[in-house]
Formats: C-alpha cells, sequence, structure tokens
C-alpha cells in the first residue's frame, strides 16, 4: 500500500510551492524524476495497479503545486472519490463529492481559500495527468478514458458570458424576483423581458456565472438558433453533469425527468436566452419547451416583448410560470440606477473618457444623469457610446450633441462613417452581405461575392469591429464574422426602406446567388 502522503512530503521537500515564479518544463521534468528516485519508484515502469497510478499522477502533476491542494489529493477517500468517478465518467461527481469532503474539514478549507486555489482548474489537471499516465500503462482497464473537461460552459458560450459581464453591476431587482420564483415555486419557467438592449443576454450570463448552471444562448446574427442546436447542447451538458445513462438519444422530457432523478432534492435552472431569435416552423414551443416541468426543474428564460402568437409557450396548469417585464414603469427608475451605475464604474476606468469630460468643464455627476438619460436605460447604446468617447470619434460633439437613444446612435454612426456616399457603397455591400448571410461569413467569400481584393474587405470590417463579430476557426485557420447584436442588424436591415438602400441590397443578394450558382458548377 503506497503512502500518499509520503509522497506529497517528498514533493515539498523537491519542489516545494513556486510562488510567482515560471517554472519550466524541464524544471519540472527534474524534479519529478528526483521525486520518483527518492520514493523508490521507476521513473520509466508504472505499475498498472490504481495504486500505483495514482501515486505516480501525484507526483507528475504536484510538483511546485501548494502544500493546501497536495494535502487534499492525499487523503485515501479523496482517491476513492476519484477511481469512481474515473471509472463511471462521472467528473462532475469527484467535483461533487470532493466538495463535500472539504466543506466537512475546516482546516483543509482554510487552506484552499488563503492558498487563493482555483478548485475546478487544479481537480481538471489532476484528472488529464492521471489519465495521461493511465495511456502510459496500456492497460485496457483505464479505458474508455473519460471526459475529463471540468469547465462548466460550454466552449461556445465562454468568451460570450464574460464579455456580458465584465462591466456588470446593478440588477439585484431582477435577481430578487428569480430567487423568488425558485424558492417559493417547485418548477417552472421565468421570463424576463426587455426590449433589444435592456441587459436581458447580460442578466443570463450574470445567473449562469454565480450559479454554475447548464445555459444555451441563441444567437440568431450566428445561425445558433435553432432547435436541434439547443438541444444537443444541453443533451451534453446535462449527461456530463449528472452522469445520465442511456440518453445520447434522448429527447428533452426524457432528459429533464432523468436529471430531476439524480437532483436529491436540490434544485437545477436552466438558462436559456433570446428565446424570440429562435427560427423553427409549426406552432409549438418554441425549441420544444415542455409544458410540464419534472420536480426541482426550472427554466430562466430572456426574450422581447411578445404578443399571442410569437408568444409560443404553453404550459400546463401545474407548472408555474411568471415574469419580469423590464420595458414596465415600474422599473424605469430601478433600470436609471442601474444605468448611472454602469456609467460610474465605465467612468472609474477610463482615464480618457474622464479627460474628454474635464476638457469640456463638466462634472462626472453631469455627465452620468445626461448619458443616463440619453440612453434610454439601454445597455448597448453604453457599450458602443462610451468607448467611442473615449476613443476620441465625438471629439467634435458636446454632452447635448451626442446621440438619443439606440436608434439615434445607429444612424448618427452611420452618417459620421460617410457610409449615405456614393463612394462608400463597397462598404455598405459588405456589412448587408453579413446581414443576408444569416450565419457566420469568411472574409475571403465576403470578398470573392463582391469580387473585391480581402484586404479591402478587412478595413471594412475593421471599421465596423465594435459591431462585427470575429471568430477563428482553428480547424481551417479561417475567420468567420458575424453582426454583434440583433439591433444593429435590424438596423441595417432598416436601411433598404430607403431607395438607395433597396437597390444595394439587390444588388448583394444578386452577387450572392450569382456566387452560389459558380460555387456549384
Amino acid at each position: 500500500m503506497i503512502e500518499f502522503a509520503a509522497i506529497t512530503s517528498v514533493i515539498s521537500k523537491y519542489a516545494p510551492q513556486a510562488s510567482q515564479l515560471i517554472i519550466k518544463q524541464a524544471q519540472k521534468n527534474e524534479a519529478v524524476i528526483r521525486i520518483l528516485q527518492e520514493l523508490k519508484l521507476n521513473p520509466t515502469q508504472i505499475p498498472d495497479d490504481i495504486d500505483g497510478v495514482y501515486a505516480y499522477t501525484l507526483v507528475k502533476y504536484g510538483v511546485f503545486k501548494p502544500g493546501a491542494i497536495l494535502n487534499l489529493f492525499r487523503e485515501k477517500v479523496v482517491k476513492d472519490y476519484f477511481w469512481n468517478a474515473y471509472s463511471n465518467n462521472a467528473a462532475f461527481q469527484f467535483v461533487e463529492n470532493t466538495k463535500k469532503f472539504i466543506n466537512q474539514n475546516n482546516e483543509l478549507k482554510t487552506q484552499i481559500i488563503n492558498a487563493k486555489i482555483n478548485f475546478l482548474a487544479e481537480l481538471e489537471e489532476f484528472g488529464e495527468a492521471f489519465i495521461a499516465v493511465a495511456k502510459q500503462t496500456k492497460n485496457s482497464k483505464y479505458q474508455p478514458y473519460p471526459d475529463w473537461n471540468l469547465d462548466v460552459y460550454p466552449k461556445e458560450f465562454k468568451a460570450l458570458i464574460f464579455e456580458k459581464t465584465r462591466l456588470f453591476c446593478g440588477r439585484d431587482f431582477v435577481f430578487d424576483a428569480i430567487k423568488k420564483f425558485f424558492t417559493t415555486q417547485p418548477k417552472g419557467y421565468f421570463t424576463v423581458i426587455g426590449d433589444a438592449g435592456m441587459g436581458k443576454s447580460a442578466i443570463a450570463a450574470k445567473y449562469i456565472l454565480a450559479t454554475k448552471f447548464p445555459c444555451y444562448f441563441n444567437v440568431f446574427a450566428e445561425g445558433r438558433n435553432k432547435p436541434e442546436q439547443f438541444l444537443a447542447s444541453i443533451r451534453q451538458q446535462l449527461i456530463k453533469r449528472y452522469s445520465l445513462q442511456n440518453a445520447d438519444n434522448a429527447d428533452l422530457r426524457t432528459l429533464l425527468q432523468k436529471t430531476s432523478e439524480e437532483l436529491k432534492g436540490q434544485k437545477l435552472a436552466i438558462i436559456v436566452d433570446a428565446l424570440d431569435e429562435v427560427e423553427q416552423e409549426g406552432n409549438g414551443n418554441l425549441l420544444d419547451l415542455p409544458q410540464n416541468l419534472p420536480e426541482g426543474i426550472y427554466f430562466l428564460l430572456t426574450r422581447r416583448p411578445y404578443n399571442q402568437e410569437t408568444k409560443r409557450l404553453t404550459l400546463s396548469p401545474d407548472t408555474p410560470g411568471d415574469e419580469l417585464d423590464l420595458t414596465k414603469s415600474d422599473y424605469s427608475a430601478l433600470s436609471q440606477e442601474d444605468v448611472k451605475e454602469y456609467i460610474h464604474l465605465f467612468l472609474q476606468n477610463d482615464n480618457k473618457l474622464r479627460a474628454w469630460i474635464q476638457q469640456r468643464n463638466i462634472s462626472e455627476d453631469t455627465f452620468t444623469q445626461e448619458i443616463a438619460v440619453k440612453s434610454e436605460n439601454n445597455f448597448i447604446y453604453l457599450r458602443y457610446l462610451l468607448p467611442g468617447i473615449s476613443e476620441g470619434k465625438y471629439n467634435d460633439l458636446t454632452l447635448k450633441g451626442l446621440p438619443q437613444g439606440l436608434q439615434d446612435y445607429y444612424t448618427t454612426h452611420w452618417h459620421r462613417m460617410g457610409m449615405d456616399k456614393e463612394s462608400n457603397e463597397k462598404k455598405v455591400k459588405t456589412l448587408y452581405i453579413l446581414v443576408e448571410r444569416g450565419e457566420p461569413i469568411s472574409l475571403n467569400m465576403i470578398a470573392e461575392i463582391l469580387d473585391e481584393d480581402e484586404y479591402e474587405v478587412k478595413l471594412v470590417l475593421n471599421d465596423w469591429i465594435e459591431y462585427v463579430t470575429p471568430k477563428v476557426n482553428a480547424d481551417e485557420e479561417k475567420t468567420y464574422y458575424s453582426i454583434y447584436h440583433r439591433s444593429f442588424l435590424e438596423f441595417l436591415k432598416g436601411q433598404d426602406k430607403l431607395g438607395k438602400g433597396r437597390k444595394l441590397f439587390r444588388e448583394v443578394n444578386k452577387a450572392m446567388a450569382d456566387y452560389m450558382l459558380k460555387e456549384m458548377e
């Protein structure tokens, strides 16, 4: 029987906690060999029993790690938790069991907190190290190797979540209402309603950060808004979290029932953003959301205002539902205070914006009050306008001269960029292609459709980088572009009401059709 405590003692002897030093891989490898030799373990011949693989993993993982995390992994009960989770491909089960163990051990819990350890990251790194060692043994009992990715956020949403919450503040009245519903009802749907730019996605993202619950963001501009995409993502998240069996092809109702049976008295909320952006035929519930939910299951939805025809969320009498409508006058004052807090936070973090204010002999309070009114409680307006002022785009304007509301902001920016001039028609067409495409499109495809040089297209996209989202596809080594926010997409679509806009849209559609025909030849 290998004494894991002895292993961590030798690790601490040869590889003490690294503090802030950058440790090179060669140093780590050297330390690993010295520790294995001290323990009389062969660096090249790894025993294939579970304790042996765990011991080698502890050495390879543990060099230069804080003592607190080594004290955790040396516990036999933690090793047993790990192996049980590994065997059942239930990584999150290991997380939950380990959390319970730490909470029952105050001394160890204090050590981990004081060491500022990223708990999930360390558990993931240890699991990956174990898999690497297990592969070296070539023993089939370690196969199939489990999925040990402990990131609770789907990769496609991770950047969006952190971007939406970077300067998040306020909205306590929304979270209080959500909490009240989830604590007083046994199950059900809670919907946050608001116009474009009122912060619905940010509210969803902030709630996800706080709770680590499963999530899905519908994004019309990226073509990620179909029921089958939603189901695949939620299925994967629920199977991973709760080790659901025979669920690889399960529908949503079956998944929720299986999950409910695993909750053991706990509650689970699934967060779904932008229900109004879903593309789905028929008259059934959007995303095929069930009319009836099992006990302990909740949905937190966000969407724009709707009528009875577009609602498409019918619930059975025994499934509670509630809403909070940000557009109602009841919440106007509260939203205005959150907007002011956001402006104040931005001012604290931006010297150039403060300089713009000081140069015009405006007090920060006056600036905050004026911009809050101009924003019409719209956070997308603030997201665009405040950096624009900071970057000098409005140096020729007074505070009073700044645009009023989001649509006025788009119109003002459009004119200031000279997009209504004949010489800029190709720039307009580049943006219109993003509109008509309806999903991310590569730089070279835009260039081919317009019969334009890629460099010229890139310059246009760079000019509109605040409004266009670039995403790199690592496999293809290409960057794909889409409209950042649906409100700007709708503004661009609105340009076809103008004579010139209609003409350019027709030309873009013809160019896209010609390109597709050429590709089919």
